[in-house]
């Protein structure tokens, strides 16, 4: 089996610090080159990583035809338009989340896709993550009764104006960097799209993105509340409840690469946690898997499990949650 040759379009923190270490572990990617505008950054990344090849601009990385795939790490504003660039140049495409500013961008993405031929997918890493996996499974075989409710928090503290998180014409915001894996992932365990969203969203006063966002996403077996910020403390976890039983995520998102993973299966027999099992995962890298399903999807021609009409859907979403916060009522998305 011959790996699949990576690029990597840009040195953001994420690439250099956690994607490419971990592809670089996989069984099916290699990556073999590396791209920014500034050369120097781009061949200091290349030494420091063991990457073979720098480039000085993204379109040179796109022209080498030794490269098959590559994985886009750039500011929000910019995945669309580089997917797109990098498709049409015949590359298969990773790409960071959000994959679009909107849906409409999203769904734009979706007409390069077919005419291409190309694969294009939004790295939503932690659908990958075993713990994620083994959640959806207890639910599916009715450990905690029938699902009701999720509710969940994503927060970290950040008032940097330079960051481009805090930036509103990138993409900036914490709905979109970080509430964006509250959305998809009530969407994957209710299995469901949400008829309606509410939200209530707090705005920097000087930076104007969104630093406190709550949201409620109305299905039909039930509700998924979450709050997300980019100015609190730092935390993360998830709570799912059924009829019967209850299911909680430690680490959901950032799942740690050092120590296992935990979630807690409890049967509601105690309100003081007798009723409570511990599952614990061995430690695995969650770029690591998302980076070999990538590779071995195309090796093998097998269809994406999470094509792009799923990242539109998350999207639609996210557009209904800012519209409601304007609107203050619900919105469909």
């Amino acid at each position: 089996m011959k790996k699949v040759s990576w690029g990597v379009l840009g040195v953001a923190k994420i690439a250099t610090e956690k994607v490419i270490p971990a592809m670089q572990r996989g069984q099916w990617s290699e990556v073999q080159a590396i791209a920014s505008r500034d050369l120097a950054r781009a061949e200091a990344a290349a030494r420091s990583l063991g990457i073979r090849k720098a480039y000085g601009s993204y379109e040179e990385l796109l022209a080498d035809p030794d490269i098959e795939a590559v994985y886009i790490p750039l500011p929000n504003h910019l995945h669309a338009p580089l997917s797109m660039q990098a498709a049409e140049a015949g590359k298969h495409v990773l790409c960071e989340k959000p994959i679009a500013l909107s849906a409409d961008e999203a769904r734009r993405l979706i007409a390069v896709r077919d005419r291409t031929g190309r694969r294009i997918e939004e790295a939503f890493m932690v659908r990958m993550h075993p713990q994620w996996l083994a959640t959806l499974e207890l639910i599916q075989q009715g450990r905690i009764g029938d699902l009701r409710a999720m509710t969940g928090t994503f927060s970290y503290f950040n008032r940097d104006p330079q960051n481009i998180r805090s930036v509103p014409e990138y993409g900036g915001g914490a709905l979109m960097d970080i509430g964006c894996y509250l959305v998809t992932m009530s969407r994957y365990i209710f299995q469901d799209e949400p008829r309606r969203v509410l939200a209530v969203i707090e705005r920097d006063p000087q930076m104007r993105i969104d630093r406190l966002t709550s949201g409620v996403l109305d299905f039909a077996a039930g509700q998924s509340t979450f709050v997300c910020s980019t100015q609190m403390v730092a935390y993360q976890r998830v709570q799912i409840f059924g009829t019967r039983g209850r299911i909680d995520i430690e680490i959901p998102f950032n799942a740690p690469t050092d120590r296992l993973c935990r979630i807690f299966v409890d049967d509601g027999s105690s309100m003081f946690g007798a009723g409570i099992e511990t599952l614990e995962f061995p430690i695995v890298d969650q770029y690591t898997i998302q980076g070999d399903r990538f590779s071995r999807a195309i090796r093998e021609g097998t269809p994406s499990r999470f094509p792009l009409e799923d990242a539109v859907k998350n999207m639609a979403v996210i557009d209904a949650l800012f519209r409601s916060a304007e609107a203050h009522q619900w919105q469909t998305p």
